[in-house]
């Protein structure tokens, strides 16, 4: 949805629409003065999930007890900011959030929010999860609202890069894959939460496991250039048995081994196909992404694709229009 196709006098009246139907209902103030204003919303069920995503143009805006008490649909709101940095406020709880940080809201209490400054838009990423679904004490998490969530280390940083992947790809999949993902954003959300007030332990043992998986997955995907990335070195970072971590990659498309080459493949295949890495060796790029052996990386190379990584290359070289 976009603001675009709205006449210009009615743009911030028309926001403020969609904020109150796929968000909560919700005052918003101090549009621009000279009615520049624009916004554009996307919306994707996941399950019972709601992934939504906001930029407009900087303003203010204020939830009211008499908004609480005629609509609350029961929800927190967790969001990731890749815009404007914000400042909120809730439940005696304020903060200031930058680019990357993320922010919780519960819509059972008023809330007041607003960007800092004029310069950039105000741009988020927002999962709407019913408090029901997130299985931490009402209590504890409701400490947590209005508090900056940083989202460069830790589980913080995975549910960040999960969050932007959805944001991406989710409306790529079909009903049974945004369910699973749904699943997964509970999980991390929770995660998250549970760190910050100490109940992780208190997670179901099913979260937990999805949890951890998560983490190895993102733990294989920033070491892939390191050649002593194996299921050992895996197994002995997330503190489990080899054993254990076999059994946990049984569902998945390839055991730990060979999920490893096959991502190390997928960022050399990639990496071929960049016209600006042309004068790149071909072996700078296998020894970037972990593999030590040209040998092997060829062999693994052409089993994978069907050509050599010279051809691979050769088709990327190839002048535009004339057959490779």
């Amino acid at each position: 949805m976009s603001s675009a196709a709205v006449p210009a006098a009615d743009r911030f009246e028309w926001f403020a629409d969609v904020i109150a139907n796929e968000l909560v209902p919700t005052e918003l103030r101090d549009p621009p003065a000279s009615g520049g204003f624009r916004a554009e919303a996307g919306v994707l069920a996941l399950d019972v999930l709601q992934l939504s995503t906001f930029e407009c143009t900087p303003c203010q805006s204020r939830r009211t007890p008499a908004q609480v008490r005629q609509n609350d649909p029961e929800r927190y709101q967790f969001s990731l900011l890749t815009g404007s940095p914000m400042w909120l406020e809730q439940n005696r709880n304020g903060t200031e959030v930058n680019p990357g940080d993320m922010v919780l809201l519960n819509t059972a209490h008023p809330n007041a929010a607003g960007a800092l400054g004029e310069d950039r838009a105000i741009r988020n990423i927002v999962i709407q999860v019913p408090r029901s679904e997130l299985p931490l004490p009402s209590d504890k998490t409701d400490r947590l609202v209005a508090q900056r969530i940083s989202g460069e280390t830790g589980m913080g940083a995975i549910l960040a890069g999960f969050m932007r992947t959805l944001e991406t790809h989710a409306s790529e999949c079909g009903p049974v894959e945004r369910t699973r993902l749904g699943r997964v954003a509970v999980d991390l959300i929770s995660a998250v939460l549970a760190e910050r007030c100490d109940t992780y332990e208190d997670l179901p043992s099913e979260s937990r496991t999805r949890i951890l998986m998560e983490r190895i997955d993102s733990f294989i995907d920033h070491n892939l250039g390191d050649p002593g990335l194996t299921p050992q070195l895996v197994a002995d970072r997330h503190h489990i048995s080899v054993r254990r971590l076999h059994q946990m990659f049984r569902d998945q498309e390839d055991g730990v081994a060979a999920t490893i080459r096959r991502r190390r493949l997928e960022r050399c295949h990639a990496d071929l196909s960049r016209p600006e890495l042309l004068t790149r060796p071909i072996g700078a790029i296998a020894t970037r992404w972990g593999f030590g052996n040209p040998a092997v990386f060829s062999r693994a190379f052409r089993e994978a694709y069907g050509m050599s990584p010279s051809e691979r290359r050769a088709h990327t070289a190839a002048p535009a229009g004339r057959p490779e």
